[in-house]
């Protein structure tokens, strides 16, 4: 699976599970998470409470808890609800990643949410945020719902990466639609079979993302499935294996799914005719 890398805009990676870094118990936990899930890009909301008055990074904020050589930071624009803020939220994000001097300042998750009870992506407003942040040189990967023809849409905005969810933020209620999923990948891949798909939100735990890859995403991102688990540690290494069994299986094909049954076993001999030395 070394060999399987990918790329997203100008970053390329080998590991397919993106993961974030809210709702754990303590700094020490999230680090060991982070480590067990053997990713490369973890997610942060560049919020005020990380930020001085001159824009810098607060002593001891979550920033000093990763270690920026190791991982490569995808800030987000989590709790925007507004074209405004979100736009906002990026541009304070690059211009602080870009002090740190990491790489990350290019790009931004981009969400620009509806309301507060579904935490629902605003398809209107990401699609004119999506636009601004594109004119302005970022990579946007866009965190939208499971609608094909929103999904490309975002991506004739000029759009690094589209992020359908797969159910609502932090519900937990894994791949509730993948037959839609399934037309999001295919429409965005039909005219580039390399345009990088993550599904973004609502798994919950490792056959979640298992069934996601198998679907042919490029990538997961998750955060509650991993933070709110029992054990976060045990968790994120489940998901790091979730994401290569579903890679693997994709890559491999599923056998046709059939009515009635098909003996596994030959009616003579110990090899079936077809699978036969010749």
């Amino acid at each position: 699976m070394a060999q399987d890398g990918y790329r997203v805009g100008a970053f390329e990676f080998s590991s397919r599970l993106f993961v974030g870094t809210g709702k754990y118990k303590s700094y020490d936990e999230m680090e060991a998470a982070l480590d067990a899930a053997e990713c490369e890009v973890v997610t942060v909301a560049i919020r005020r409470d990380v930020l001085t008055e001159s824009g810098s990074a607060k002593p001891d904020s979550i920033l000093d808890h990763i270690d920026l050589k190791r991982f490569t930071i995808l800030p987000n624009t989590a709790g925007c609800f507004s074209v405004k803020d979100a736009i906002r939220s990026a541009r304070l994000s690059r211009e602080l990643l870009e002090g740190l001097g990491n790489p990350g300042a290019r790009w931004v998750k981009l969400e620009v949410l509806a309301d507060k009870k579904t935490l629902l992506p605003d398809p209107v407003g990401t699609l004119q945020a999506t636009a601004t942040l594109v004119a302005e040189g970022f990579e946007v990967l866009a965190y939208c719902g499971d609608d094909p023809i929103i999904a490309k849409q975002l991506k004739e905005e000029g759009a690094t990466s589209v992020m359908p969810l797969g159910s609502p933020i932090g519900s937990g209620q894994g791949i509730l639609n993948p037959s839609s999923i399934r037309l999001c990948l295919e429409y965005l891949k039909e005219d580039d079979p390399d345009y990088p798909v993550i599904v973004d939100a609502g798994v919950g735990t490792a056959s979640d993302v298992a069934i996601a890859m198998e679907l042919g995403a490029d990538g997961v991102l998750l955060n509650t499935g991993i933070a709110g688990a029992r054990d976060p540690v045990r968790m994120a290494s489940a998901m790091a294996h979730g994401v290569r069994a579903g890679r693997l299986a994709f890559l491999a094909g599923r056998i046709a799914r059939k009515r009635y049954a098909t003996a596994s076993s030959p009616e003579s001999g110990s090899i079936a005719p077809s699978f036969a030395p010749s």
